[in-house]
C-alpha cells in the first residue's frame, strides 16, 4: 500500500466516524494539554514558594505577592495569570488582586492538610528533561541511570516526608504493634533503598538505643543522607552506597524497611529474598509500594493511574532496565509484590492501605522465630 493510499484510507475512516465523538475527543485532547500546562505551574508555584507565600494572605496585588515570596514581579504576574486561568487562584479584576483560597492551599502548600499535590507535579518537568533519551530507548530498549534524573532524590525526599515521615510514629510503625517498644529497647535496623534518608534519620533521633543503617544505589542520595545525619548529630546511624542486587548479609537486623524502593530494583524477587535472609528470627520487614494492580483493567479507576504509568515509563522502568533488570515498573502491582514477599521466605505477610496514603500499599512481613 502506498503512502497516499494509506493517508486516503485514514481520511475516509475519519470522515465516516461519528462527528460528535471526534469533536468530543478533540475537546478532551485540548483539555489534557491545558491541564499539563497547569501542572507545570503547580511545580513552579511549589519550587518558588509562591503557594506558601500566598497561604493565609488576604487578596493582594502582584507586587505584594512578589515581595512576600521574594521574587521578580513580572514573572510572578505571568505565573498568576496561568494559575487564574487554570482555576487554581482567584482574581478580582476590579481590585486587581489575587487569592489562594484556603480550600486550595490545603493540597498545594508545605504541611498541607491533605498532602501537597504540587510535590508530584515536579515529576513532569523532570520527565521532560529526559524525554529525548527515553525516545531513544524506544528504539534500543536500553535503560537509564539514577544520575540521569535532575533533582530526583530531592523530590522523593519531599514525597517521603508526607507519605512516610509525617505518619511514621503514629501510623506506620504501629502496623507491627510491637515495633515501637522494640525500637525503644534497642534493635538493629536497615533501610534498603534509603534515598535521602529522612525516615531513617527521624527514627534514629526518636530511638537513640537502636542502631540504624541505610543503603542506596545512588551516591548522590547517600551523600545527602550522610550530611543530614551529621547535622543532626546522630551517632547511631550511618549510610552507605550499596547495590542491593548483590546484598548478602545474613541474620544481622531485627527490622528492615523499604519505602517505595523495591519495584525499580534490578531483581525485586532476589532483593526481597536477601532482605528476608538478613533478618534475625522474629524479624520484621516493613515495605511501602504503589497500591496499583498488576492488571491494567483494574487500574482504570485507580487514583492518578495515567500519571503513575507515565512516571513508570520515564523513570522506574528505565532505571531497572539500566541495571540489566526486568523493568517491572511503578505499576508492577500489589499482587506481584505480595507473591514475591510470600516466596521470599516470610512466615506471614500482612497487607494494609492507610487512610492518609491511598496511593500506596503497606506490607508487614514477619520472619519465623521468637517474637513473631
Amino acid at each position: 500500500m502506498t503512502n497516499s493510499s494509506t493517508a486516503r484510507e485514514i481520511f475516509d475512516v475519519s470522515e465516516a466516524a461519528d462527528r460528535a465523538e471526534v469533536e468530543a475527543f478533540a475537546g478532551r485532547a485540548a483539555e489534557i494539554l491545558n491541564n499539563g500546562a497547569i501542572a507545570l505551574g503547580l511545580s513552579i508555584g511549589h519550587r518558588a514558594g509562591l503557594f506558601d507565600a500566598m497561604r493565609g494572605l488576604a487578596p493582594a496585588g502582584v507586587g505584594n505577592i512578589a515581595d512576600a515570596a521574594g521574587l521578580n514581579e513580572r514573572y510572578v504576574r505571568e505565573w498568576l495569570a496561568a494559575m487564574v486561568s487554570g482555576g487554581v487562584i482567584r482574581y478580582d479584576p476590579d481590585e486587581e488582586t489575587y487569592l489562594l483560597p484556603p480550600a486550595h492551599a490545603a493540597s498545594l502548600t508545605r504541611d498541607a492538610a491533605l498532602g501537597n499535590i504540587a510535590v508530584y507535579a515536579q515529576f513532569l518537568p523532570m520527565a521532560g528533561a529526559v524525554q529525548d533519551r527515553i525516545l531513544a530507548r524506544f528504539l534500543n530498549g536500553a535503560g537509564l541511570d539514577y544520575a540521569d534524573y535532575p533533582d530526583f532524590h530531592r523530590i522523593m525526599a519531599e514525597d517521603s516526608a508526607q507519605t512516610v515521615v509525617a505518619q511514621l510514629f503514629d501510623v506506620v510503625l504501629p502496623l507491627a504493634p510491637e515495633l515501637p517498644a522494640r525500637l525503644e529497647e534497642g534493635i538493629d535496623v536497615l533501610d534498603a533503598g534509603c534515598g535521602a534518608g529522612r525516615a531513617l534519620i527521624a527514627m534514629a533521633a526518636r530511638y537513640p538505643a537502636s542502631r540504624f543503617k541505610g543503603y542506596d544505589l545512588s551516591g548522590e542520595a547517600v551523600a545527602s543522607a550522610s550530611a543530614a545525619a551529621r547535622s543532626a548529630v546522630l551517632p547511631n546511624i550511618r549510610f552507605e552506597t550499596r547495590d542491593l542486587t548483590t546484598f548478602d548479609e545474613v541474620a544481622r537486623y531485627d527490622l528492615v524497611t523499604s519505602f517505595d524502593a523495591i519495584h525499580d530494583q534490578k531483581d525485586p524477587a532476589r532483593v526481597l529474598q536477601a532482605l528476608a535472609a538478613a533478618l534475625r528470627a522474629g524479624g520484621i520487614h516493613l515495605m511501602q509500594d504503589v497500591a496499583g494492580s498488576a492488571r491494567l483493567e483494574n487500574n482504570l479507576e485507580f487514583p492518578l493511574a495515567a500519571y503513575l504509568y507515565t512516571v513508570s515509563l520515564f523513570h522506574c522502568m528505565p532505571v531497572s532496565l539500566g541495571q540489566g533488570g526486568a523493568g517491572l515498573g511503578t505499576m508492577w502491582g500489589w499482587e506481584t509484590a505480595e507473591a514475591m514477599l510470600k516466596s521470599a521466605g516470610f512466615e506471614r505477610v500482612e497487607r494494609s492501605v492507610l487512610e492518609h496514603d491511598p496511593m500506596n500499599v503497606w506490607f508487614v512481613s514477619r520472619k519465623a522465630g521468637s517474637g513473631s
